[in-house]
C-alpha cells in the first residue's frame, strides 16, 4: 500500500506561480509513474501532467504546456508541479496518483492505483 500527501495548495492572484508537492510512503517509489490531476466542483477529473519512474519523461496536458511542470526527487519519496502563469480556470482540487510500474499513456486516470487527498488552489482573478 502506498499512502500519498499533498501538499502546497493555497491562493494565488492570476499571473502567479504556485508549487505543489506529493510526498509518497514506501520504499519502492521509483517503481511508480506518477501523475497530477485536478477536478474543480460540478467537473470531471481531469489530467495535469505525468511524469516517468526516473524522471526522465515528461507529459503535460494541452491546457498546461509551457506552463506546468511536474518533477520528482527519489531519494525524497517526492513529487512535485510547478505551476507558472496561472489562470483563474487553474482553480480546483489537485490529485497526486501513483501507477504501479505504469505504461503509455500517462494521462488515464483508472490506469492509477493510489491517491492522495486532495489540495486546493484557487487562482483569483
Amino acid at each position: 500500500q502506498v499512502q500519498l500527501v499533498e501538499s502546497g495548495g493555497g491562493l494565488v492572484q492570476a499571473g502567479g506561480s504556485l508549487r505543489l508537492s506529493c510526498a509518497a510512503s514506501g520504499r519502492t517509489f521509483s517503481s511508480y509513474v506518477m501523475g497530477w490531476f485536478r477536478q474543480a466542483p460540478g467537473k470531471e477529473r481531469e489530467f495535469v501532467a505525468a511524469i516517468d519512474w526516473i524522471g526522465g519523461t515528461t507529459y503535460g496536458a494541452d491546457s498546461v504546456k509551457g506552463r506546468f511542470a511536474v518533477s520528482r526527487d527519489n531519494l525524497k519519496n517526492t513529487v512535485y508541479l510547478q505551476m507558472n502563469k496561472m489562470e483563474p480556470e487553474d482553480t480546483a482540487v489537485y490529485y497526486c496518483a501513483a501507477m504501479y510500474l505504469g505504461s503509455w499513456p500517462f494521462s488515464t486516470a483508472y490506469e492509477y492505483d493510489y491517491w492522495g487527498q486532495g489540495t486546493q488552489v484557487t487562482v483569483s482573478s
